[in-house]
């Protein structure tokens, strides 16, 4: 039995079931649907149609940051049974939510002074934060210790790529990633954003592409610009959608004919209620391991 636990938020977008056979902790993000508040908790409170078809027709959702003294609470029962703790966080170029964190573990580690809390910045979001926290599963399972694992991901996190396409730009438009005047643009001539999370876990639009069919080949294409290995790629892929399964599937199957040498099959899993919040629905987001990161 090992003397840590993994932790993460809700924000991994990956299922309770599969966190639970991993041996991964988690907690959930609070967030407000039509003046009505829930807890992101993998589609428990709200289920996963009745969130999209809500925001299809028009219902405002708004996130929030898990606070300080929620991340104690959540802490305490694990530093309580002997354990240390490594937490992953949601990308602080898309949230402050790590200070709420840091804020806690000093406090706790004040209180517990035989203990450890490693508080790590994914610079990742949606599944690519769940296929991280795959990869530091793995390596806990193969014997290593918590702070040669804390390591190990503050130099390879930026390993780890995240692609986007959206083919409804409402939400960015609302959410102000994208201005009102590109926005109608896009939608005239119907072009499709592709977007990808930089070095410093900001999302960046990258081109713009017309028609769906264009932007799903973009998507893999620039897996294969990037993917560690190229063609002889042998590591896992990551798909998450929101409220799009088929696109999902159609790239994931390109993915998989691309790239015969894939760690298993392409997992696919839906984008949860925190950054579904704004993104909305229409977005597919591909994660694969290859060299840094860059600008």
């Amino acid at each position: 039995m090992k003397n840590y636990i993994l932790s993460c938020e809700s924000t991994v977008d990956l299922t309770r079931e599969h966190l639970a056979q991993r041996g991964i902790a988690h907690i959930g993000y609070p967030f407000e649907l039509g003046g009505k508040c829930y807890l992101d908790d993998f589609w428990n409170s709200i289920s996963y149609e009745e969130f999209y078809c809500a925001m299809s027709r028009g219902a405002e959702s708004k996130t929030a940051q898990i606070n300080a003294y929620e991340f104690e609470l959540y802490f305490e029962p694990f530093l309580k049974d002997g354990k240390d703790i490594l937490h992953l966080c949601l990308s602080s170029g898309i949230t402050g939510v790590m200070n709420s964190a840091l804020i806690a573990k000093e406090h706790l580690e004040k209180k517990y002074p035989e203990r450890k809390i490693y508080i790590v910045d994914s610079l990742a979001a949606s599944s690519g934060s769940g296929l991280l926290m795959d990869r530091l599963a793995d390596l806990r399972d193969e014997g290593m210790d918590i702070l040669s694992l804390y390591e190990w991901v503050e130099q390879n996190k930026l390993c780890l790529h995240h692609w986007f396409f959206s083919t409804d730009l409402s939400f960015y438009i609302r959410g102000g990633r994208i201005s009102k005047s590109v926005g109608l643009v896009s939608g005239i001539l119907g072009i499709c954003p592709l977007l990808n999370v930089n070095d410093e876990g900001r999302l960046i639009p990258r081109e713009k592409i017309r028609g769906k069919k264009n932007v799903m080949k973009a998507i893999v294409h620039k897996m294969e610009l990037y993917a560690k290995n190229g063609h002889n790629y042998t590591d896992k892929c990551y798909i998450s959608h929101s409220a799009c399964l088929d696109d999902a599937k159609q790239v994931a199957a390109t993915v998989e004919n691309t790239f015969p040498n894939l760690c298993g099959k392409v997992e696919t899993y839906d984008i949860g209620t925190i950054i579904g919040s704004h993104t909305g629905p229409g977005t597919v987001a591909l994660f694969f391991w290859g060299e840094p990161r860059k600008k």
